[in-house]
């Protein structure tokens, strides 16, 4: 077992603190990385805070994680040490059925979550990228193109598949209207990749606080959806919107918005449950769906596009020991538009 150094929850109320653990043993098949960069997500406060209800402590978070290779095992033929890869929010998977086939591996049961889990043996648990290395098997590794810098980079592995993915499936590109509903860490990254698809993208956000920022990224319009007009010009305009946000509004409303059959897919995850109306839906053959992350060779697809359209995350780079005030300006969405943690900084 190797030592490695990180920055831990030990209880749903406490902040992270410094932690020292074990990583595994590298397998044959396994690539050990030294991690550069590590982003932080929503789904951490919510995991770390056990707001999902599912927290096992101690939780070293992180899966947005960008970094070097520093070693392979015997077996591997994909990787080689320096290679700059990425790792994002599973490790594992089920690899025995028809669904990786299919490209759904991240929706099957076998999931292996970069951290909050447990490995393959049943015992060990993972522990994610806020931390100075970690050891994952060759298939669930990621190349960050050349020319993408590696600490913007380490946001896609998150945030830019769990947008690009739903673009992809709803086939967003030229003649299609898209809203994108929030503009934050998620939010600017549908702005950017569904821009670069080529769709007509629409920000729909509380306020025009971040208007300048969405046009420069790629919207063509930008609405507040404070403003109670917006909803009446908007009605039938969207062929697909896609919700980031976390925040229980109200879906009936945004429904509405949709053209006939639209869809709406939700990828922001609210605490509580929300009301939907079926003549929300009746009434133009709309669909209200969801969307998770994206399988292992859609996020490298991911990858590959973005170098070639040189998209990166807007970041704000922290130090480590700066995780826990972070963490709540995240919850004020005080942040443009995504942190990522210099992990250099563990040796401060």
């Amino acid at each position: 077992m190797a030592i490695a150094r990180g920055y831990a929850a030990t209880d749903a109320t406490q902040p992270l603190t410094p932690f020292t653990f074990e990583r595994r043993e590298p397998n044959a098949d396994d690539v050990v990385i030294d991690i550069k960069f590590a982003g932080i997500c929503h789904s951490d406060i919510h995991t770390v805070r056990n707001e999902w209800k599912n927290a096992v402590y101690p939780i070293v978070p992180g899966h947005e994680i960008a970094g070097i290779v520093s070693a392979v095992g015997s077996a591997v033929t994909k990787f080689k040490v320096g290679d700059r890869v990425g790792v994002g929010c599973f490790v594992d998977s089920c690899v025995g059925c028809a669904a990786r086939d299919l490209d759904n591996e991240h929706y099957m049961p076998g999931l292996v979550q970069t951290y909050n889990g447990v490995e393959a043996d049943g015992r060990t648990a993972t522990q994610g990228g806020y931390s100075d290395h970690i050891v994952v098997k060759e298939g669930y590794v990621l190349r960050i193109p050349d020319n993408l810098p590696l600490d913007a980079s380490a946001p896609l592995l998150c945030a830019g598949i769990t947008l690009y993915s739903p673009l992809r499936h709803w086939n967003a590109g030229p003649g299609k209207k898209v809203a994108i509903v929030g503009m934050g860490g998620l939010g600017h990254m549908g702005v950017k990749l569904g821009a670069a698809m080529g769709a007509d993208i629409t920000v729909l956000s509380q306020t025009l606080s971040k208007k300048e920022d969405g046009l420069k990224l790629g919207a063509r319009q930008y609405y507040a959806t404070s403003d109670a007009s917006t909803f009446e010009k908007l009605a039938g305009t969207f062929d697909l919107i896609i919700c980031t946000v976390s925040a229980e509004i109200d879906w009936n409303a945004y429904l509405n918005l949709l053209k006939v059959n639209g869809a709406m897919v939700v990828v922001g995850a609210p605490e509580h449950a929300i009301p939907v109306h079926a003549f929300s839906l009746i009434p133009g053959r709309k669909s209200l769906s969801g969307s998770m992350i994206g399988s292992i060779k859609e996020t490298q697809e991911m990858l590959d596009f973005c170098g070639q359209h040189n998209i990166v995350s807007e970041i704000e780079k922290i130090n480590i020991q700066e995780v826990n005030e972070a963490y709540e300006r995240v919850l004020k969405s005080d942040v443009r538009y995504r942190f990522v943690i210099d992990i250099a900084s563990l040796a401060a």
